[in-house]
């Protein structure tokens, strides 16, 4: 694991296993996002008609991946897993998602590149180690194996992948969303050309 505050120090330690707390439950089966914008659930499937149609999870409301199986949809929208990664814990982050993979977690990962990043890496997942696995509200600091497996195990992860073999993990996003673009300033007229006057030798005449 890689401590995030100079000098850069990679070294390992247990994380303390703290309980996990299930969100509330919602209901709906299906979300529904209108063309004008308007958000509405239900648990009766919609036509495509009535708008995007994206399928979330009955216990929590948040959106599911459909290429994967019931059971791990599940699971995953009520603990969601996402890895914090940064440049210089190549090797411990490495082996980290090598570890989800094995296991069939279907992750995310959130990546510290910047300075700005790093300095919000602390106040974002509770610590300065790197990498940090996220299993719903519960923080684990640096790649601890027997760790990450008891608390994806209480989670409800099962122990062997159900991944389907053409998964793939979404490419890292940035620890802190880049901010928008200010809009460019509106060029200024060109200022209209004047005749030459015919004393003028500054110019080239055709």
């Amino acid at each position: 694991m890689t401590r995030l505050i100079a000098p850069w120090i990679v070294r390992c330690c247990a994380a303390g296993v703290v309980a996990l707390v299930a969100p509330g439950a919602a209901h709906a089966l299906f979300k529904v996002v209108a063309p004008d914008g308007s958000v509405t659930y239900t648990d009766r499937p919609p036509s495509s008609d009535q708008g995007r149609v994206q399928a979330v999870s009955r216990d929590t409301g948040r959106a599911t991946d459909p290429q994967l199986p019931y059971a791990l949809r599940q699971v995953a929208s009520r603990f969601p897993v996402v890895l914090y990664t940064a440049a210089q814990c190549a090797q411990a982050c490495n082996l980290g998602r090598a570890h989800l993979l094995r296991r069939g977690i279907p992750y995310s990962e959130r990546t510290a590149l910047t300075d700005e990043e790093r300095e919000a890496w602390t106040r974002l997942v509770g610590g300065s180690e790197a990498p940090t696995l996220m299993v719903g509200s519960q923080s684990l600091r640096g790649y601890v194996p027997a760790a990450w497996d008891e608390a994806l195990s209480v989670a409800g992860y099962p122990a062997n992948s159900l991944l389907p073999a053409t998964w793939q993990p979404p490419a890292p996003v940035p620890l802190i969303a880049p901010r928008a673009a200010a809009p460019a300033a509106p060029a200024l007229p060109a200022a209209p050309s004047l005749p030459a006057s015919p004393d003028d030798d500054s110019g080239v005449r055709f």
